[in-house]
């Protein structure tokens, strides 16, 4: 007579503590860099101040970043 296998646990881990882990890994990557590399704090506070000129380039980044994750899925 076989032995009966355990039954694992198969349940997904939550989405959302891994997408808050990622959101903080990425921001302690962003001041990481910024301390490592100065150029790269300056660079980003003048983007800062020349975002009122090109604002139009973030809103066309961030149409083609909407159209590439919600247009690129395949409807089942």
């Amino acid at each position: 007579m076989p032995r009966e296998r355990p039954i694992k646990n198969v349940t997904p881990p939550d989405p959302g503590r891994a997408r808050i882990i990622s959101l903080i890994v990425l921001g302690l990557i962003v001041v990481l860099l910024c301390v490592l590399f100065p150029r790269v704090l300056a660079f980003t506070e003048l983007a800062a101040r020349e975002l009122r000129y090109f604002w139009w380039l973030v809103l066309l980044v961030a149409l083609g970043t909407y159209f590439f994750f919600f247009f690129g899925r395949k409807k089942d």
